[in-house]
């Protein structure tokens, strides 16, 4: 098991500590950038104040998405994948069929 290191992410530019692997790390940055993004978008387009309020919003509306979208759409795009990789799959063995 990788020991835990210390890596700074950034949120509404403020920088933080956080403990992760390096195997851990290229997800915890994205994530970071997800929440920045969204924490962003609300202090940019509402009328909310102060970091703590912003972030509770942003966490309200990613646990909303989580809970009625199955993850903001997450497992709608992963459904459509499998699904083109599935047509894709039919139409090779159709063409293998012919072969023999």
């Amino acid at each position: 098991m990788a020991s835990p290191r210390s890596i700074e992410i950034h949120i509404l530019g403020r920088p933080y500590k956080v403990a992760c692997t390096r195997e851990e790390e290229s997800a915890l940055v994205a994530a970071a950038d997800y929440l920045d993004d969204k924490m962003r978008a609300i202090r940019d387009n509402s009328k909310v104040i102060g970091a703590e309020r912003i972030a509770i919003m942003a966490g309200l509306n990613l646990a909303h998405d989580l809970l009625t979208h199955g993850g903001g759409g997450l497992i709608e795009e992963a459904r459509t994948r499998v699904a083109h990789c599935n047509t894709l799959l039919d139409s090779v063995l159709e063409d293998q069929d012919k072969l023999f």
